[in-house]
């Protein structure tokens, strides 16, 4: 990719650069940042990163256009009357201690609620430090955006290997055939699969031998480099996925391998896929029943490869299901945990499934509480996001009265915006940590600006999780932040501070002390102060992510494992440390209660029986997709003028067929409706839709009033989730349902 255009030079600076891993998707490119004073000159590719070795994509390119947009928060706002004034740090502070702690005191600690969107998963002291507000406030209402795209695969993950991150991912190094059903590596470099130049490493499988088959709603990007690709309707994943289990059982493909010693509910599971043979289900999926056969057949004959679910699986009813068969799929097949299959990565830090004693466990909980309105059950510690209007919007004790957000946009992101935005008015007091004045921070009483992801240190806490080779990297921050800006996690220690009646004057470093020296006297016991001073001189996230690395299962164990890693290891390689390939890691990483995998899950096959009676339901005539973009990860993406510029991506893709119903050419301008509620659109004609689909990327809709984003109002585009209904989720997962929900189409 081209380096961002030169900056104007800055007298008397000196020109340097800098390695950086990119925060803008889960690709988490490393970059190398040219610099002159405190200019960005270019950015490119870093060749020497071992885990990207160079490829960017243009987001990255746009982390200039980020730190120097006119438009980014970059001091503390309160609102008074209908404007948001400029304050101090202690002025902000000062407010929310001066209406948080008597609305606690009057409602309860359920009356506050808490959403945290992705962009605080790319931000080492977001993620290490959000739970330190939400533990502090004593609410049960934390919402964030899994339950928007992930939480299904975390569930049927957490079930089966018995924990929520312990997702199994392509080995695509080694693979020789690829099955990608409802997911767009080419646009996203993975999702819960962290996996740069998806494109290069596809083109390899291909010249060894090796086949990629995609099985979506439209001929993506990913479709377009693919061997094959099976239009299927939306929302019949659940049912192809269960006819290819059935086959493999049918016409004994089943081969588990060295796994077979370590699966549970096999006859389980044959017995509760014989309803779902490929001829039955062929036309709900509009696929040949002799293709769905075929397809099973080709991933048993496999020398290596698997299945691979991603967005389309889980943003529907049947999320958690479909999450589940993926993985059957592989297990039955011998692909999981075998090389060139589904592997478990092995984080150098923060993975659970490291700790502790190996091979078996507690495994997840759910149903702790539920939602109070809705009865929604608890998931990962957190309710459905679409779940807060209703909350906010519903009288009796517990309503919710007050809201923090971090780094979150639902108003855009989540169905039932417009309703969302009207209840979001409704609360006696909002806070939100965030780079924007946008769609949802425009409703907040308090605004506290992050800091430019150019300004603070870098490690990904969770992507080696999910990682296609296992690595361990760290980049320092490009520039000092502003003077007396506050970092997110000192932020987020003192709102914790101020919500455990403490007051926004405590000392948070002192607390931060405290709260470390708890956690190191569980993981070392009496060795407690010796590990504590071998802290000494770090703080905050990077204390953390020495206790981690130094603890974790290619650490130093704080100098007896000689060669081992450590903080300061990691900080001196240019360009990360390659850890290795991905290795076997059952029953080493399993914490089920059995010891086992689950591939039968007691509250899946409960399920199925839903879907089976969905079976012989007529599919809607016409129904309506998102769609991701290279360019578009989040929607304050669309701000940034590298990432806007050329031809608009926020058209509805119309198949000629159905525009040609309603007189609709290349162009014009349609109202695409749904029970929900109706938005005006771009079409563009395209035959990568299948016939009875319209596909319209989310995160548009940047036309209300009151937010401050420039350049994305110059095209603001159509808020796909005004069409959604924010009652309809997988009632395992709690996520949402967006896609294939019914729509009309008709001229504006």
């Amino acid at each position: 990719m081209p380096a961002a255009q030169d900056a104007p030079d800055a007298p008397d600076a000196k020109d340097a650069s800098h390695y950086r891993i990119c925060p803008l998707c889960e690709a988490c490119c490393g970059l190398e940042v040219r610099t002159r004073g405190s200019q960005v000159l270019g950015i490119r590719g870093a060749e020497y990163d071992v885990f990207s070795a160079g490829y960017l994509c243009p987001k990255a390119v746009a982390l200039r256009d980020l730190h120097e947009d006119p438009d980014r928060i970059r001091t503390p706002l309160i609102r008074r009357g209908a404007r948001f004034l400029p304050a101090t740090w202690d002025e902000a502070f000062a407010e929310i201690e001066r209406r948080l702690p008597p609305l606690l005191q009057q409602h309860g600690r359920d009356a506050v609620a808490v959403a945290v969107g992705n962009p605080s998963a790319h931000k080492m002291g977001l993620l290490l430090y959000f739970s330190r507000l939400a533990k502090a406030l004593g609410t049960k209402n934390v919402f964030s955006a899994s339950t928007l795209d992930q939480m299904p695969k975390q569930l049927s993950s957490g079930w089966m290997f018995g924990h929520w991150l312990s997702i199994p991912v392509p080995d695509i190094a080694r693979s020789h055939y690829l099955l990608v059903i409802g997911a767009n590596p080419m646009a996203s470099n993975g999702s819960l699969w962290t996996v740069p130049d998806f494109r290069g490493k596809a083109r390899a499988l291909r010249e060894r031998g090796g086949r990629l088959v995609v099985i979506d709603p439209r001929r993506t990007e990913t479709a377009a480099v693919a061997d094959a690709h099976h239009f299927i309707r939306p929302g019949a994943d659940i049912f192809l996925l269960a006819a290819m289990v059935h086959t493999l059982f049918d016409e004994g493909l089943v081969r588990t391998g060295r796994l077979a010693e370590h699966l549970n509910g096999v006859d389980d599971l044959r017995q509760a896929m014989q309803a779902f043979a490929p001829e039955r289900v062929a036309a709900r999926c509009a696929i040949d029943a002799l293709t769905i056969r075929q397809l099973a057949r080709e991933l048993a004959a496999a020398e290596s490869g698997c299945v691979y679910g991603r967005l389309g699986t889980c943003t529907q009813s049947y999320g958690t299901l479909c999450s589940w068969l993926v993985d059957v799929l592989n297990a039955l097949t011998g692909k999981l945990d075998e090389p060139g299959g589904a592997m478990f990565p092995q984080a150098a830090a923060f993975a659970q499934n490291t700790q502790g004693a190996p091979g078996r466990g507690r495994g997840v909980a759910t149903g702790r509480h539920a939602s109070r309105v809705s009865g929604a059950p608890e998931i990962y510690g957190e309710l459905p996001m679409t779940c807060l209007s209703e909350e906010i919007e519903t009288p009796g004790p517990g309503q919710v009265r007050a809201l923090f957000t971090v780094a979150s946009n639902p108003v855009l992101s989540s169905p039932g915006g417009p309703r969302l935005a009207r209840a979001l008015d409704e609360l006696d007091f909002m806070v939100s940590m965030d780079l924007y004045i946008n769609e949802t921070t425009r409703h907040a009483d308090v605004i506290l600006p992050g800091q430019s992801p150019l300004e603070h240190s870098h490690y990904d806490v969770a992507f080696p999780q999910l990682s296609w080779r296992n690595h361990a990297r760290f980049s320092e921050a490009v520039f000092a932040p502003a003077a007396g800006h506050l970092p997110e996690w000192q932020q987020l220690l003192r709102l914790a501070a101020i919500a455990k009646g403490l007051g926004a004057r405590a000392d948070v470093l002192a607390l931060d002390d405290e709260a470390v020296a708890l956690e190191v006297r569980k993981l070392a016991g009496d060795q407690a102060p010796w590990v504590m001073q071998a802290l000494a001189g770090l703080q905050g996230p990077e204390r953390l992510l020495e206790l981690a690395l130094r603890s974790g299962p290619y650490g130093d164990a704080f100098g007896m494992k000689p060669g081992g890693l450590s903080l300061a290891k990691v900080r001196a390689a240019a360009g990360g440390i390659d850890l290795g390939e991905l290795a076997p890691r059952v029953p080493e990483l399993l914490r089920t209660p059995s010891g086992k995998v689950e591939l039968a899950p007691a509250q899946l096959l409960a399920d199925l029986p839903r879907a089976l009676a969905d079976l012989d339901t007529p599919a809607p005539a016409l129904v309506v997709i998102g769609r991701r973009d290279v360019r578009s990860n989040n929607s304050w993406m669309h701000n940034l003028p590298t990432l806007a510029k050329g031809p608009f991506r926020g058209t509805a893709l119309v198949h000629p067929q159905d525009a040609a119903r309603q007189g609709l050419a290349d162009g014009a301008r349609a109202r695409l409706a749904s029970a929900q509620g109706s938005v005006e659109v771009t079409v563009a004609l395209s035959d990568s839709v299948m016939p009875g689909v319209i596909s319209l990327p989310h995160g548009w809709g940047h036309d209300l009033p009151g937010a401050q984003l420039g350049v994305a109002a110059r095209q603001p585009g159509a808020n796909l989730n005004a069409l959604l209904d924010d009652a309809e989720r997988d009632p395992l997962s709690g996520n949402a349902v967006l896609s294939g929900v019914a729509v009309t189409l008709a001229p504006a």
